[in-house]
Protein backbone atom coordinates (compact mmCIF):
# COMPACT_ATOMS: atom_id res chain seq x y z
CA UNK A 1 0.00 0.00 0.00
CA UNK A 2 1.23 3.52 -0.75
CA UNK A 3 -0.02 7.08 -0.52
CA UNK A 4 1.01 10.26 -2.37
CA UNK A 5 0.43 13.80 -1.07
CA UNK A 6 0.87 16.90 -3.23
CA UNK A 7 0.88 20.24 -1.43
CA UNK A 8 2.86 22.94 0.30
CA UNK A 9 6.14 22.43 2.14
CA UNK A 10 6.66 25.54 4.20
CA UNK A 11 8.54 27.43 6.87
CA UNK A 12 5.92 28.78 9.28
CA UNK A 13 6.23 31.63 11.78
CA UNK A 14 3.44 31.33 14.34
CA UNK A 15 2.42 33.18 17.49
CA UNK A 16 -0.26 31.98 19.91
CA UNK A 17 -1.13 32.92 23.50
CA UNK A 18 1.23 30.10 24.54
CA UNK A 19 4.38 31.15 22.69
CA UNK A 20 5.80 31.55 19.22
CA UNK A 21 8.14 29.95 16.69
CA UNK A 22 10.08 31.41 13.77
CA UNK A 23 10.40 29.59 10.45
CA UNK A 24 9.55 26.14 11.77
CA UNK A 25 8.80 23.20 9.48
CA UNK A 26 5.21 23.26 8.22
CA UNK A 27 2.97 23.15 5.17
CA UNK A 28 -0.03 21.01 4.29
CA UNK A 29 2.01 18.21 2.69
CA UNK A 30 4.34 17.96 5.71
CA UNK A 31 1.60 17.79 8.36
CA UNK A 32 -0.31 15.28 6.25
CA UNK A 33 2.73 13.10 5.50
CA UNK A 34 3.89 12.82 9.11
CA UNK A 35 0.42 11.78 10.30
CA UNK A 36 -0.11 9.31 7.44
CA UNK A 37 3.35 7.77 7.90
CA UNK A 38 2.10 5.81 10.92
CA UNK A 39 -0.12 3.77 8.59
CA UNK A 40 1.25 3.94 5.02
CA UNK A 41 4.28 4.38 2.78
CA UNK A 42 4.00 8.10 1.97
CA UNK A 43 5.43 9.96 -1.02
CA UNK A 44 5.52 13.74 -0.62
CA UNK A 45 5.49 16.05 -3.66
CA UNK A 46 6.26 19.76 -3.33
CA UNK A 47 8.88 22.48 -3.89
CA UNK A 48 11.38 24.08 -1.50
CA UNK A 49 14.00 26.77 -1.94
CA UNK A 50 17.71 27.04 -1.20
CA UNK A 51 16.86 28.17 2.34
CA UNK A 52 15.14 24.91 3.29
CA UNK A 53 17.22 23.21 6.00
CA UNK A 54 18.48 19.72 5.19
CA UNK A 55 17.62 18.68 8.74
CA UNK A 56 13.93 18.98 7.81
CA UNK A 57 14.43 16.59 4.90
CA UNK A 58 16.18 14.16 7.22
CA UNK A 59 13.31 14.38 9.70
CA UNK A 60 10.84 13.35 7.02
CA UNK A 61 13.11 10.48 5.97
CA UNK A 62 13.46 9.36 9.59
CA UNK A 63 9.67 8.93 9.75
CA UNK A 64 9.67 6.80 6.61
CA UNK A 65 8.43 9.52 4.25
CA UNK A 66 9.71 9.19 0.67
CA UNK A 67 11.18 12.57 -0.38
CA UNK A 68 12.32 11.64 -3.90
CA UNK A 69 9.75 14.08 -5.34
CA UNK A 70 10.66 16.93 -3.01
CA UNK A 71 11.89 19.49 -5.54
CA UNK A 72 14.64 21.90 -4.45
CA UNK A 73 14.42 24.98 -6.68
CA UNK A 74 17.76 26.72 -7.09
CA UNK A 75 17.78 30.47 -6.49
CA UNK A 76 14.39 30.54 -4.80
CA UNK A 77 13.00 30.74 -1.27
CA UNK A 78 10.67 28.32 0.48
CA UNK A 79 6.99 29.21 0.96
CA UNK A 80 6.74 31.16 4.23
CA UNK A 81 3.52 31.79 6.17
CA UNK A 82 3.38 34.11 9.16
CA UNK A 83 0.28 34.12 11.33
CA UNK A 84 -1.09 34.34 14.83
CA UNK A 85 -3.96 33.08 16.97
CA UNK A 86 -5.78 34.81 19.80
CA UNK A 87 -7.81 33.15 22.57
CA UNK A 88 -10.23 31.76 19.96
CA UNK A 89 -7.81 29.26 18.45
CA UNK A 90 -10.31 28.21 15.77
CA UNK A 91 -9.43 31.34 13.79
CA UNK A 92 -6.01 31.85 12.21
CA UNK A 93 -4.95 35.41 11.42
CA UNK A 94 -2.59 35.67 8.45
CA UNK A 95 0.04 38.38 8.90
CA UNK A 96 2.13 37.65 5.79
CA UNK A 97 2.33 35.12 2.97
CA UNK A 98 5.51 34.80 0.92
CA UNK A 99 4.89 32.20 -1.79
CA UNK A 100 8.50 31.94 -2.95
CA UNK A 101 9.01 28.90 -5.18
CA UNK A 102 5.45 27.76 -4.46
CA UNK A 103 4.17 30.54 -6.76
CA UNK A 104 5.41 28.69 -9.86
CA UNK A 105 4.83 25.17 -8.57
CA UNK A 106 4.18 22.64 -11.32
CA UNK A 107 4.01 19.19 -9.70
CA UNK A 108 6.39 16.59 -11.09
CA UNK A 109 5.51 13.05 -10.04
CA UNK A 110 7.79 10.07 -10.32
CA UNK A 111 6.37 6.73 -11.45
CA UNK A 112 6.17 5.57 -7.84
CA UNK A 113 4.21 8.65 -6.77
CA UNK A 114 1.81 8.56 -9.72
CA UNK A 115 1.04 4.87 -9.13
CA UNK A 116 0.18 5.19 -5.43
CA UNK A 117 -2.96 3.50 -4.14
CA UNK A 118 -4.24 6.68 -2.46
CA UNK A 119 -3.77 10.29 -3.63
CA UNK A 120 -4.27 13.39 -1.51
CA UNK A 121 -4.38 16.78 -3.20
CA UNK A 122 -3.60 19.48 -0.66
CA UNK A 123 -5.17 22.92 -0.94
CA UNK A 124 -3.22 24.01 -4.01
CA UNK A 125 -4.78 25.81 -7.00
CA UNK A 126 -7.67 23.67 -8.36
CA UNK A 127 -6.27 23.52 -11.91
CA UNK A 128 -3.04 22.09 -10.47
CA UNK A 129 -5.09 19.54 -8.53
CA UNK A 130 -6.76 18.47 -11.76
CA UNK A 131 -3.46 18.15 -13.63
CA UNK A 132 -2.05 15.95 -10.88
CA UNK A 133 -5.21 13.85 -10.79
CA UNK A 134 -4.89 13.19 -14.53
CA UNK A 135 -1.39 11.77 -13.98
CA UNK A 136 -2.53 9.21 -11.39
CA UNK A 137 -4.69 6.10 -11.19
CA UNK A 138 -5.30 5.71 -7.43
CA UNK A 139 -7.82 3.46 -5.77
CA UNK A 140 -8.95 6.48 -3.75
CA UNK A 141 -8.39 10.16 -4.56
CA UNK A 142 -9.15 12.99 -2.11
CA UNK A 143 -8.71 16.74 -1.97
CA UNK A 144 -8.73 19.64 0.40
CA UNK A 145 -9.25 23.30 -0.49
CA UNK A 146 -9.65 26.72 1.11
CA UNK A 147 -11.80 29.83 0.96
CA UNK A 148 -9.32 31.58 -1.38
CA UNK A 149 -10.03 29.07 -4.17
CA UNK A 150 -13.77 29.13 -3.46
CA UNK A 151 -13.69 32.89 -3.97
CA UNK A 152 -11.31 33.07 -6.96
CA UNK A 153 -11.52 29.71 -8.78
CA UNK A 154 -14.93 28.29 -7.88
CA UNK A 155 -15.70 26.61 -11.23
CA UNK A 156 -12.26 24.99 -11.40
CA UNK A 157 -12.67 23.75 -7.84
CA UNK A 158 -16.09 22.26 -8.59
CA UNK A 159 -14.56 20.47 -11.60
CA UNK A 160 -11.71 19.14 -9.44
CA UNK A 161 -14.20 17.89 -6.84
CA UNK A 162 -16.01 15.99 -9.58
CA UNK A 163 -12.82 14.03 -10.28
CA UNK A 164 -12.14 12.69 -6.77
CA UNK A 165 -13.72 10.17 -4.41
CA UNK A 166 -13.43 12.13 -1.18
CA UNK A 167 -13.56 15.81 -0.19
CA UNK A 168 -12.24 17.17 3.11
CA UNK A 169 -13.24 20.77 3.85
CA UNK A 170 -13.99 22.93 6.87
CA UNK A 171 -17.72 23.03 7.55
CA UNK A 172 -17.82 26.76 6.73
CA UNK A 173 -16.13 26.05 3.39
CA UNK A 174 -18.69 23.35 2.56
CA UNK A 175 -21.49 25.86 3.12
CA UNK A 176 -19.65 28.64 1.30
CA UNK A 177 -18.94 26.50 -1.76
CA UNK A 178 -22.50 25.15 -2.08
CA UNK A 179 -24.30 28.29 -0.85
CA UNK A 180 -26.36 26.07 1.46
CA UNK A 181 -26.88 26.95 5.16
CA UNK A 182 -27.65 23.31 6.03
CA UNK A 183 -24.48 21.25 6.35
CA UNK A 184 -26.30 18.01 5.46
CA UNK A 185 -27.83 19.54 2.34
CA UNK A 186 -24.51 21.13 1.39
CA UNK A 187 -22.73 17.77 1.68
CA UNK A 188 -25.41 16.16 -0.50
CA UNK A 189 -24.77 18.80 -3.15
CA UNK A 190 -21.06 17.96 -3.16
CA UNK A 191 -21.77 14.23 -3.43
CA UNK A 192 -24.00 14.95 -6.43
CA UNK A 193 -20.85 16.19 -8.20
CA UNK A 194 -19.17 12.79 -7.88
CA UNK A 195 -17.42 12.17 -4.53
CA UNK A 196 -18.87 9.36 -2.45
CA UNK A 197 -17.35 10.69 0.81
CA UNK A 198 -17.58 14.25 2.16
CA UNK A 199 -15.80 15.15 5.39
CA UNK A 200 -16.73 18.40 7.12
CA UNK A 201 -13.99 19.36 9.57
CA UNK A 202 -15.31 21.33 12.55
CA UNK A 203 -12.17 22.23 14.53
CA UNK A 204 -12.56 21.78 18.27
CA UNK A 205 -16.05 20.32 17.64
CA UNK A 206 -14.78 17.33 15.66
CA UNK A 207 -15.82 16.15 12.20
CA UNK A 208 -18.83 14.86 10.30
CA UNK A 209 -18.62 12.31 7.48
CA UNK A 210 -21.32 12.02 4.83
CA UNK A 211 -21.78 9.14 2.38
CA UNK A 212 -24.76 8.42 0.09
CA UNK A 213 -26.19 6.00 2.67
CA UNK A 214 -25.58 7.72 6.03
CA UNK A 215 -23.61 10.21 8.08
CA UNK A 216 -21.29 9.76 11.04
CA UNK A 217 -20.20 12.43 13.53
CA UNK A 218 -17.38 12.31 16.06
CA UNK A 219 -16.32 15.02 18.53
CA UNK A 220 -12.75 16.17 18.87
CA UNK A 221 -10.64 14.57 21.59
CA UNK A 222 -10.98 16.75 24.69
CA UNK A 223 -7.70 18.44 25.60
CA UNK A 224 -6.86 20.67 28.55
CA UNK A 225 -4.28 22.63 26.56
CA UNK A 226 -4.00 23.58 22.89
CA UNK A 227 -0.77 25.35 21.98
CA UNK A 228 -0.90 25.67 18.18
CA UNK A 229 -3.69 24.44 15.85
CA UNK A 230 -1.68 25.06 12.65
CA UNK A 231 -1.84 21.96 10.44
CA UNK A 232 -4.46 20.14 12.51
CA UNK A 233 -6.76 19.68 9.52
CA UNK A 234 -3.94 18.20 7.44
CA UNK A 235 -2.95 15.90 10.30
CA UNK A 236 -6.57 14.78 10.46
CA UNK A 237 -6.55 14.06 6.72
CA UNK A 238 -3.26 12.16 7.05
CA UNK A 239 -4.59 9.94 9.81
CA UNK A 240 -7.88 9.38 7.98
CA UNK A 241 -6.44 8.52 4.55
CA UNK A 242 -3.40 6.73 5.95
CA UNK A 243 -5.65 4.34 7.84
CA UNK A 244 -7.84 3.79 4.76
CA UNK A 245 -4.76 3.04 2.66
CA UNK A 246 -3.75 0.39 5.19
CA UNK A 247 -7.16 -1.31 4.74
CA UNK A 248 -6.44 -2.04 1.09
CA UNK A 249 -9.83 -2.62 -0.49
CA UNK A 250 -12.89 -0.38 -0.84
CA UNK A 251 -13.50 0.79 2.74
CA UNK A 252 -16.49 -0.49 4.67
CA UNK A 253 -18.62 1.79 6.83
CA UNK A 254 -16.82 0.46 9.90
CA UNK A 255 -13.41 1.19 8.35
CA UNK A 256 -14.47 4.73 7.46
CA UNK A 257 -15.62 5.32 11.02
CA UNK A 258 -12.33 4.01 12.44
CA UNK A 259 -10.47 6.21 9.95
CA UNK A 260 -12.36 9.26 11.25
CA UNK A 261 -11.31 8.29 14.77
CA UNK A 262 -7.64 7.92 13.81
CA UNK A 263 -7.75 11.26 12.01
CA UNK A 264 -9.21 12.83 15.14
CA UNK A 265 -6.47 11.29 17.28
CA UNK A 266 -3.65 12.55 15.03
CA UNK A 267 -5.16 16.04 14.94
CA UNK A 268 -5.36 16.06 18.75
CA UNK A 269 -1.65 15.34 19.06
CA UNK A 270 -0.81 17.97 16.43
CA UNK A 271 -2.31 20.84 18.47
CA UNK A 272 -0.51 19.96 21.71
CA UNK A 273 2.76 21.57 20.56
CA UNK A 274 3.90 24.02 17.90
CA UNK A 275 4.07 22.93 14.28
CA UNK A 276 5.13 19.31 13.85
CA UNK A 277 6.92 19.07 17.22
CA UNK A 278 4.45 16.68 18.87
CA UNK A 279 3.67 14.46 15.88
CA UNK A 280 7.38 14.16 15.02
CA UNK A 281 8.04 12.61 18.44
CA UNK A 282 4.87 10.52 18.55
CA UNK A 283 4.85 6.73 19.01
CA UNK A 284 2.39 4.12 17.76
CA UNK A 285 1.68 3.16 21.37
CA UNK A 286 0.51 6.68 22.19
CA UNK A 287 -1.79 6.65 19.15
CA UNK A 288 -3.33 3.36 20.24
CA UNK A 289 -3.87 4.58 23.80
CA UNK A 290 -5.61 7.77 22.68
CA UNK A 291 -7.71 5.90 20.11
CA UNK A 292 -9.00 3.65 22.90
CA UNK A 293 -9.62 6.70 25.12
CA UNK A 294 -11.60 8.34 22.32
CA UNK A 295 -13.69 5.19 21.92
CA UNK A 296 -14.42 5.16 25.64
CA UNK A 297 -15.25 8.88 25.59
CA UNK A 298 -17.82 8.49 22.82
CA UNK A 299 -19.40 5.16 23.84
CA UNK A 300 -22.73 5.04 25.58
CA UNK A 301 -25.33 2.41 26.48
CA UNK A 302 -29.02 2.82 25.76
CA UNK A 303 -31.16 2.94 28.91
CA UNK A 304 -33.04 -0.25 29.78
Amino acid sequence: MSLTVVGSIALDSVRTPFGERERMLGGSAVHFALAASFFADVHVVGPVGDDFPEEHVELLRSRGVNVDDLERVSGGETFHWRGHYEIDMNLAHTDATELGVFADFEPKLSAASSQADVLFLGNIQPDLQRRVRQQCTPRLAALDSMNLWIETARESLLAAIGEVDCVLLNDSEVRMLTEEPSLARAARKLMDLGPRIVIAKRGEYGAVMFTPERFFALPAYLLEEVRDPTGAGDSFAGGFLGYLDMQGTKPSDAALQRAIAYGTVLASFNVEEFGIERVASLSEGEIGERYNALRAMTHFELPR
